[in-house]
């Protein structure tokens, strides 16, 4: 097999000027005669214009041709997607159709506008006029909205017959609502701006004449290669790679981002097309198959390639013809879409939208290693050449490789590629040795790994020396991130750990994940890498702090890290999944047994501490009890605690906050308290006593009279729940407050990333719901909530809560805020008929579906019984809720909610009205019903039913 980067470094072909991409009548969707009827249509022209005196004079020529061509384009769109939705993956007939359609229709309108409508008298050599297309269009791929890139090329100046006929032509092709964008230049024009434009010489590389004077085209591609292409490779390459990298940020840099843009996203159209590009710049080849005979590909890494990019123009095609627009950008809710036009459906416990995308994500990580593979060959070949003297400098300051390892080109690559299977822990050993020295991979070696994956049989992955490499890859170095994600993308993480292959690609249809289930496994290891460096200890001292402290058996904490999700897409719980996964894998990888009990222990219970902090009141003393008594020892503690935290931060950029690090660092030290003092430590009598202790010293500027009348007159729960501030500021509201009067505090609570409301007001019936509709009216999402009823009868409440955007409020929009809650609490507005035409669901999140799960549990606290409402989420549905409880005469003492992109988990801690729990399992089920009901309602309002 010729290697790769010899194969590159191959001179260039002699280019043939009359080599461009062509559109064989075969290579259609359906027959041609069916798509453009060319003797039918020319009759109909002929016949139209035969009505008009003189086609030259007026619009009414180019009007009545416009009104055939548009007839026949309809027939012709319409031909072809009849086909393509019976065929619905079929794209390369699709974009070869639209392409040829493309072609009839400017081939026409060139005809009329040079023959009938402005013909020549006495044509000369200066008045030549050639139609080419460009772009996309110009390889003959076009999906049903893409642009139709034109370029005419006269020999000389643009006489004016030639102004003319272009003008005439584009009246014709907007008319025919194709989006047109042209250039009329000269030949001597093209070479100028190709020298000074890399996107114009870009498009030049792809011009296909379409019609006129096929020579002065010939021309052009001949003086085109001869003057610039065949002498300035290396700056295109250049120029290519940078674009690339500069296109790849803007798209957010990932290619696993959840809406993906099919075109210019990672892995995606472009990236393919910018192969294409370079390959045709250096080897003069028309079509990709040419590089397999050239010994760039091999057959098998041609056809991922042409499997790629059928699939994402199949996907671009369907994108277009469901909003009837040019549109690249996969949205949830066309994703579903796109999957049921292309034939997917639910299996196995997931859906149809999921399978569809795992797909998508497998073909953009096989462009991805293809696209690598071909432009860091060219980058080592044609850019930076390593010189003689400073690459020996460079290799005898280079510690000694180990056996069939090599440096090639300054990176790193195996030097007896035949020895593999004699020696295959060297696939695993040369991403240790990358992270050793610091040496990317060559693009040889990528290869060589991807091709000789069945060489890591069950054999290998039992053997003590495989799990040593591979655990010293994880452990061992500062950041072993690089490494793993190229193992997943080369597909050797998943030969070694088989397990890991269904996850691989892995989407999750929920706005809450920004990244597939494998890539959210490799960032999660990358924070706890960034973690043990020191390099977050800012914003997360208390992780930083168990894992200097040196307790923490890394080893256990990076494979539980690993495997941590690896149990999702299947029906049942992916923890439980994931632990029985982990009791095989850990074994494998020659852990001892107390760390594989460990390790299993972590994977089934790693979601158990971001629950209970972010569901659950953790003031109460029996949340952080019950959680003791699950975790039973402070190592376990630290281990869950860390692994928590970088399971919440790999879920996406700006998912982690103060507020969820409050909660995490609460639960945290309340539970290591509890593990080292017993858990007798924790009892309301105590938190009690320690918080009316706070607040006197608080408050030692009142008088005592009025201390101790505000330290009677709550009731014990009032005491557990709030922090000394809270406690302080509703004293300070409750202190001379009229009957009739409403008080209100809007603060911001930067420790909470939350904006602090507290309520005080005389108590009546509902009042948790009222609150609830007022903060809904403002736009504020309520994230946290307490109320209290005083002995005196007043009504206590605090509510954190958050902007659209998951922040505070600006402190210049709370006096604004202020006025519009006063005036709902007032009854000036009525939060429920107000509400319901701001509680709508965006169309993009509307594909989203999460069965409503509503739950009773009597255990969880001593005093109440928790209501946890799972369902989707929306504006108005904590309103409706609340609304729904007070209606049913039911005591709200307490709400936290949770809330992962489009799902809510709303969680109640109530009482009925003689203060009671909810034992009944009949009024368990009536007020179930009665909350079903009220999600419903507001679903059908909100436009999800």
């Amino acid at each position: 097999m010729t290697l790769l980067p010899e194969a590159l470094a191959a001179p260039v072909s002699e280019p043939d000027p009359s080599a461009y991409v062509t559109i064989p009548p075969d290579s259609l969707i359906c027959p041609a005669v069916a798509i453009f009827d060319r003797d039918a249509v020319r009759s109909e022209i002929a016949e139209a214009l035969s009505d008009i005196e003189d086609p030259r004079e007026g619009a009414g020529g180019r009007n009545a041709v416009t009104q055939v061509l548009a007839r026949a384009r309809r027939r012709g769109r319409t031909a072809i997607q009849t086909v393509f939705e019976a065929a619905p993956k079929e794209s390369a007939a699709l974009v070869a159709s639209y392409s040829w359609l493309t072609d009839a229709l400017v081939q026409e309108a060139f005809r009329v506008s040079s023959e009938m409508i402005h013909p020549r008298q006495s044509p000369t050599k200066g008045e030549s006029l050639s139609v080419l297309a460009a772009g996309g269009y110009g390889r003959a791929e076009m999906a049903p909205h893409s642009d139709v890139d034109l370029l005419f090329l006269t020999p000389w100046k643009i006489t004016g017959w030639a102004e003319s006929v272009i003008e005439t032509m584009l009246y014709i092709l907007w008319d025919l609502k194709l989006q047109v964008g042209h250039a009329a230049r000269t030949v001597k024009e093209c070479i100028r701006l190709g020298k000074e434009d890399f996107t114009i010489r870009t498009s030049m590389l792809e011009l296909r004449p379409v019609a006129g004077d096929e020579a002065l085209s010939v021309e052009l591609f001949e003086r085109l290669w001869e003057e610039l292409f065949s002498t300035t490779a290396k700056e295109f390459i250049a120029a290519k790679l940078e674009e690339r990298s500069a296109r790849h940020k803007r798209q957010g840099g990932q290619r696993y981002m959840l809406e993906p843009n099919v075109k210019e996203g990672k892995g995606g159209l472009r990236d393919l097309q910018s192969l294409y590009w370079i390959a045709k710049y250096v080897h003069c080849v028309i079509r990709i198959r040419e590089l397999v005979a050239l010994g760039v590909f091999t057959e098998a890494e041609y056809g991922a390639f042409r499997e790629a990019e059928t699939f994402f123009w199949a996907v671009r095609a369907h994108l277009h013809l469901i909003t009837g627009r040019e549109m690249d950008q996969l949205t949830f809710d066309l994703q579903v879409e796109v999957a049921a036009r292309m034939g997917y459906s639910d299996s196995a416990g997931r859906r149809a939208v999921e399978r569809f995308m795992q797909d998508y994500f497998r073909h953009a990580t096989r462009v991805g290693e293809l696209t690598r593979i071909f432009l860091t060959a060219l980058e080592a070949i044609h850019l930076k050449p390593e010189g003689t003297i400073a690459g020996f400098l460079k290799r005898r300051r280079r510690r000694k490789l180990p056996e069939r390892l090599d440096v090639k080109q300054g990176r790193l690559t195996f030097s007896e590629p035949e020895t593999l299977p004699d020696h295959p822990l060297d696939l695993l050993r040369i991403f240790d040795q990358s992270l050793r020295s610091g040496l990317l991979l060559h693009p040889e070696a990528m290869r060589i790994i991807a091709a000789n994956l069945t060489l890591i049989d069950a054999a290998v992955r039992s053997r003590k020396e495989a799990s040593r490499i591979f655990l010293d890859l994880l452990l061992k170095h500062r950041n072993p991130e690089p490494a793993l994600r190229r193992m997943n993308e080369l597909g050797l993480l998943a030969a070694f750990i088989p397990e890991f292959d269904p996850i691989v690609a892995m989407m999750q249809f929920n706005v809450y994940h920004s990244y597939t289930v494998d890539e959210h496994t490799i960032q999660c290891i990358g924070q706890l890498a960034a973690i043990e460096r020191g390099e977050l200890e800012e914003d997360l001292p208390l992780a930083t702090g168990i894992l200097r402290n040196g307790g923490v058996n890394r080893k256990v904490l990076y494979v539980a890290m690993l495997l941590h999700d690896i149990g999702k897409g299947r029906p049942e719980d992916h923890s439980v999944v994931g632990a029985r996964i982990a009791r095989t894998v850990c074994p494998r990888l020659h852990l001892k047994p107390e760390e594989a009990e460990t390790v299993e222990w972590l994977v089934r219970y790693h979601l158990v501490m971001s629950d209970l902090a972010q569901k659950r009141d953790i003031s109460d003393p029996r949340t952080v009890r019950d959680f003791a008594k699950a975790v039973k020892s402070k190592k376990r503690l630290d281990l869950l605690t860390v692994l928590t935290v970088c399971d919440i931060r790999g879920v996406g950029p700006n998912v982690w906050n103060n507020w969820k690090a409050m909660l995490l660092r609460s639960l945290y030290r309340q539970t290591d308290e509890a593990l080292e003092n017993g858990l007798e430590a924790l009892n309301r009598e105590n938190r009690g006593a320690e918080a009316k202790r706070a607040l006197r010293a608080a408050l030692s500027d009142w008088p005592a009279a009025d201390v101790r009348s505000e330290l009677a007159r709550h009731y014990p729960p009032y005491w557990q729940g709030l922090p000394t501030s809270a406690h302080a500021t509703l004293a300070g509201m409750l202190r001379g407050l009229p009957a009739d009067d409403i008080r209100i505090d809007l603060t911001p609570d930067a420790d909470r990333d939350a904006t602090r409301a507290c309520f005080a007001l005389a108590d009546h019936p509902g009042i948790f719901s009222r609150l609830a509709g007022a903060l809904a009216l403002v736009g504020a999402n309520v994230v946290d909530a307490r109320t209290y009823t005083s002995k005196d009868g007043w009504a206590t409440a605090i509510f954190w809560v958050q902007d659209a955007d998951g922040a505070p409020f600006e402190e210049d929009r709370l006096p604004r805020l202020n006025e519009m809650i006063l005036r709902t609490l007032k009854g000036e507005v009525s939060a429920r008929e107000a509400l319901v035409s701001r509680d709508k669901v965006k169309k993009r999140n509307s594909e989203f579906r999460f069965p409503t799960s509503i739950t009773f549990d009597n255990d969880g606290s001593e005093i109440y019984t928790i209501i946890e409402v799972d369902t989707r989420d929306r504006p108005g549905l904590l309103y409706d809720l609340t609304r729904t409880l007070a209606e049913a005469n039911i005591y709200i003492a307490s709400a936290v909610i949770a809330t992962y992109g489009a799902q809510v988990v709303d969680t109640f801690y109530v009482k009925d009205l003689f203060g009671l729990k909810f034992y009944t399992r009949s009024k368990q089920a009536a007020l179930e019903r009665r909350l079903r009901e009220a999600v419903a309602d507001g679903a059908r309002r909100a436009g999800q039913g």
